[in-house]
């Protein structure tokens, strides 16, 4: 259940203890939290090392995991298409297919570029430009480990943030406030934080310039004639401001609010939606120290205390390609192409289409995954997956029940280890388990159970095991991390 206790713990490395102990929930929690959950395998792997080794270990292998390839029509521009509407559509889906699979083999840096692309927000509905997406998406790729003042100075003239937020149109005749307005309230201060609108109309002025546009698709460009290279007074400060030195005043007269912000969006995207604002401004702290370097911040955040405290697991709600990408996870379910597809078009029906959230300020999360339409809608697309892999590969089905389960003959422990498995925390209620184990007897007399001939070699399995799972996934609890 989503948790409302009071928080005590602090951005101390957490050390297993009686309350909090070391144990295959927690284990469970940090894989869910900084990437898209685990199969049980790897579970009892993460066991055998210390938390603050296994967070380690995870951001290592992100930080030094191979990029995405780069695909041949990275730079493409609109004159180098034979049908551009047909052959965009395709290269679309092609590197969504690309960014699916970097979910599922390298999970913490996907989920973090995730993170990213809902911060810097652009909308592919706005560009349209395939290699514009990718060129944006190199940016999150290359810098959601570095600084954060070299990624917002890199992702603001990107292509696809100047033609989504009108970087292209913001000339000295006719200057364009939305990108300074945007990258002040979302980017980097937050609403009404720390600027005036005479702040605003300076800092655009500060920003034009970038409008060199020759083609759709094509490479924008600086043009200094379209450059505003007059006195500006921005935070109280004269000067010919332009792009790069606007960015060193924002960040050296409002560091400490832009590091406020940073840090708030990360605890309420990696920990709770309830922001704990102490707690945030010690770990902004972490980030002033650091220069702006993320990395040490992460490593702090995610071996802290307050990451393993019980009153953090299970405080989130999954968004769509959460919900999808752990299950395919930890039940370690086959993903052939048709399938992979099929799980981007999903995430798409229930809100959340890579590359294009529904406006500037991002996916909304938390609540509003879950309105009474999408969570049915959630319940039928993962009934798909459970009935093509009953059909396809029923095994699949009996492998994951059996790895998960200590013992293969007891359905009430059986059900009760893989129900623990799925869910973030343990179910309140004996009768809840209960309710669970007669779904997973289905209709097998009593008497096999009874008498110890039946057991998870039986051919029915596959079918008790997938009759388990559409009453698991309609738990409430399903919803969280």
């Amino acid at each position: 259940m989503l948790s409302d206790c009071l928080l005590t713990t602090g951005l101390a490395p957490y050390v297993p203890n009686t309350d909090m102990p070391w144990d295959a929930q927690r284990a469970r929690h940090v894989f869910r939290r900084l990437g898209f959950g685990a199969s049980d395998q790897l579970i009892q792997s993460a066991l055998t090392k210390s938390p603050g080794e296994l967070v380690d270990e995870l951001l290592d292998d992100a930080l030094f995991a191979e990029p995405i390839p780069t695909p041949v029509w990275s730079q493409w521009s609109a004159s180098q298409y034979n049908d551009f509407q047909q052959q965009a559509q395709e290269q679309i889906l092609d590197f969504g297919l690309a960014y699916l699979n970097d979910m599922l083999t390298n999970p913490l840096r996907a989920k973090l570029t995730l993170f990213w692309q809902n911060h810097f927000v652009t909308r592919f509905e706005q560009y349209a430009c395939p290699s514009w997406m990718y060129q944006y998406y190199q940016i999150l790729e290359q810098n959601c480990f570095g600084n954060f003042k070299t990624f917002t100075k890199e992702v603001g003239v990107t292509p696809a943030m100047l033609v989504f937020l009108n970087g292209v149109q913001n000339t000295r005749l006719s200057p364009n406030e939305n990108y300074a307005r945007e990258l002040f309230e979302l980017f980097t201060l937050g609403r009404d934080q720390g600027y005036t609108e005479m702040d605003i109309t300076e800092s655009a002025r500060a920003l034009t310039g970038w409008n060199g546009f020759s083609e759709l698709c094509a490479p924008i460009g600086f043009t200094p004639l379209l450059h505003d290279p007059g006195q500006k007074t921005i935070f109280g400060r004269i000067g010919a401001w332009n792009y790069d030195s606007l960015h060193d005043i924002l960040f050296e007269e409002r560091a400490a609010l832009i590091a406020r912000h940073v840090c708030r969006k990360l605890y309420r995207h990696y920990v709770s939606p309830d922001v704990d604002e102490e707690f945030v401004s010690e770990l902004a702290n972490i980030l002033l120290t650091a220069n702006f370097e993320l990395e040490p911040v992460y490593r702090v955040l995610f071996k802290s205390e307050r990451f393993f405290d019980n009153g953090v697991i299970s405080t989130r709600i999954k968004s769509p390609l959460e919900l999808f990408i752990a299950f395919v996870r930890e039940s370690e379910f086959p993903m052939p192409v048709e399938i992979r597809t099929l799980l981007l078009f999903q995430a798409a029906e229930l809100g959340q289409l890579v590359f294009n959230p529904p406006d500037v300020s991002g996916w909304p999360g938390d609540k509003a995954w879950v309105t009474s339409s999408l969570l049915t809608q959630r319940w039928i697309a993962l009934d798909a997956f459970i009935w093509q892999t009953f059909i396809n590969e029923p095994h699949v089905l009996t492998d994951w029940i059996k790895e998960v389960a200590p013992s293969w003959d007891q359905p009430e422990v059986i059900v009760k280890a893989f129900v623990d498995a799925l869910l973030p925390q343990p179910l309140q209620r004996e009768e809840d388990y209960h309710a669970l184990v007669l779904t997973f007897k289905s209709e097998i007399p009593e008497n096999y159970f009874e008498d110890g001939s039946w057991n998870l070699d039986w051919v029915t399995v596959p079918a008790q095991t997938g009759l388990l799972l559409q009453q698991i996934i309609r738990l409430p609890e399903f919803q969280i991390n």
